[in-house]
């Protein structure tokens, strides 16, 4: 009886990405927020940073219905590369756990190693006492 043990994913602050992100050219960065995420309200600056930085989405907006290409189209937009190493954001970390787990398996099936890491907070981060996003925490903020 075969057992296969579901990947662990791992949590980073938004200044913990940076780091690792200018620290090692084999760590990527994927925006799994929806297009309309990225169209109003913005995208990480990361600088001249030669690391790649992927835009896919985890889930379609309105209905946010899950893109059952996601993998597919990562491994695709990496062409054939086998980061060490892929960053997951969204608007406040759910997502991105989600996208992670579902990548981490999707490695795992096709036999590659990369660790999936979660970062905390998202790209907005939670709310503050006025209600606005990107003051508390999150990349924003960082």
């Amino acid at each position: 009886m075969s057992t296969v043990t579901e990947p662990r994913i791992g949590e980073v602050l938004p200044d913990e990405a940076m780091k690792l992100l200018m620290a090692d050219p084999g760590t990527v960065l994927i925006d799994v927020r929806t297009r309309p995420e990225w169209n109003f309200v913005g995208a990480p600056d990361l600088g001249n940073m030669p690391n790649p930085f992927l835009f896919v989405e985890w889930q379609f907006w309105p209905d946010m219905t899950e893109n059952p290409r996601f993998a597919d189209t990562v491994m695709e937009m990496l062409w054939g590369r086998e980061p060490a190493r892929l960053l997951f954001l969204c608007r406040s970390g759910v997502r991105s756990l989600s996208a992670a787990r579902a990548m981490a398996r999707h490695l795992q099936a096709v036999g590659q190693t990369g660790e999936c890491l979660n970062v905390t907070g998202g790209f907005e981060g939670d709310k503050d006492d006025a209600g606005h996003r990107g003051t508390r925490n999150g990349w924003k903020a960082a």
